[in-house]
């Protein structure tokens, strides 16, 4: 059996948490500065405030309203987050984190077991532990288990927030209430066709012919039908080892001077080289981008990057870091206002296991400089070792002028109990 634990209106219910005087009122966080509504509790979704609203098109929708929107805290909710995790691990050692909010355990043993009572547990003691409000839906297989999910979080007074599939009568009767567009896998493209077949309900879908599915819709189609009819095709996902590393952001601002820009680039460029080191991986390539501001067609239009290949693999911050600033200065452009910029490395090798080059290589000190720059910064829970071409206050800018307290990562941002 397979589980889905699915936290309610996540980074709302995180800042709920901490702030009582939200609970049971509208809530909305926003996007990366303060951009669009990415959660909303229910209070918010009963207004009919939509998921994506630009803010400053529904800032007085929000104001008449009394919703109260905050700026997003990723601190604060990557921590709780790591909390539920360690939560979840506790029920079974089979864990898939799938995102920030979700993750799918898989019981392995538990024959004899009450799984509605198993459920009940798990999401009363994230619950208990952290304040966090989840749903829970158990089923034989994981696309089975994510439907599951979708009736306890659509049916909370009847089920309990817990819903369990274990029977081919269950099976049927909730494949004959899922529309096909809300199926996990199931995208735009998929979704036409599959209206164009007439399948309006997922239990539509599985009466599908095999072959008819696998020739239209792949292996993953075939894959996901015989998921939903209860068959097991997907297993838990182990963590691998990535193929590239990306960090790109918007700016806080528009920026057409090259000095803000190219501290931007610099800790984008360090942000990889830690995410290198943290997976024992160098690259052999980077691309170094930057983006004009495309929402303002009045302005100078510039989108742009470039390649930069590496004669030795490297996870050296400040091997990265010069050669993206040195790159940045190449393709700068006078005049532009650029709001996005970002760091790609590729061509990722083991660090411990590539191929020498005889005419070159990094500097020997650099790798026991990193270990050192990085256990510092681990003990510290804070990037307080940084170059000096970046500001030392700030890693990423962003505007959040509706931002709560680093409630768990900051010492001095602690609740104080008076």
């Amino acid at each position: 059996m397979f589980a889905l634990v699915d936290c309610n209106n996540f980074y709302a219910s995180c800042e709920r948490v901490f702030n009582p005087n939200l609970q049971g009122k509208p809530v909305a966080v926003l996007s990366n500065n303060d951009g669009c509504v990415i959660s909303r509790s229910d209070e918010a979704k009963d207004l009919n405030l939509p998921m994506g609203a630009p803010i400053f098109k529904w800032e007085k929708f929000c104001s008449d309203n009394n919703i109260s929107v905050l700026s997003s805290n990723y601190p604060l909710y990557g921590d709780m987050s790591e909390r539920v995790m360690k939560i979840l691990a506790q029920f079974t050692p089979d864990v898939e984190v799938y995102s920030i909010d979700e993750a799918f355990l898989q019981f392995k043993g538990f024959e004899n077991y009450d799984f509605q009572s198993y459920g009940k547990q798990i999401r009363n003691r994230v619950l208990q532990w952290t304040g966090i409000p989840t749903c829970v839906g158990i089923a034989p297989t994981k696309a089975l288990s994510k439907v599951a999910n979708k009736i306890a979080r659509k049916f909370p007074k009847e089920t309990g927030g817990v819903y369990v599939i274990d029977s081919e009568e269950k099976i049927k009767k909730a494949l004959q209430w899922m529309p096909i567009e809300k199926v996990w896998g199931v995208g735009r493209g998929l979704q036409k066709r599959l209206l164009a077949k007439g399948c309006v309900k997922a239990y539509d879908f599985i009466q599908l012919n095999d072959d008819w599915v696998k020739k239209n819709m792949a292996i993953t189609g075939w894959r996901l039908k015989k998921e939903l009819e209860g068959i097991p095709k997907l297993a838990l996902e182990t963590r691998e080892t990535k193929k590239a590393i990306a960090t790109t952001r918007s700016f806080e601002y528009t920026f057409s001077d090259i000095v803000n820009i190219k501290e931007r680039i610099s800790t984008f460029a360090s942000s990889c080289a830690e995410k290198l080191r943290r997976q024992n991986t160098s690259c052999h390539m980077m691309i170094v981008m930057l983006r004009s501001d495309r929402h303002k067609k009045d302005s100078v239009q510039h989108r742009v990057s470039k390649t930069v290949l590496f004669s030795y693999p490297t996870n050296s911050t400040l091997t990265l870091s010069k050669q993206a600033v040195l790159a940045v200065e190449n393709i700068f452009k006078e005049g532009v206002k650029y709001k996005r910029a970002g760091v790609i490395v590729t061509g990722l090798v083991p660090s411990d296991n590539y191929q020498l080059n005889m005419f070159a290589a990094e500097n020997p000190k650099h790798q026991s400089l990193m270990k050192t720059i990085d256990k510092l910064n681990t003990k510290l829970k804070a990037d307080k070792i940084k170059l000096a071409n970046q500001d030392l206050q700030r890693t990423w800018k962003m505007r959040q002028e509706r931002l709560s307290p680093k409630y768990t990562t900051s010492i001095n941002e602690i609740i104080v109990v008076k």
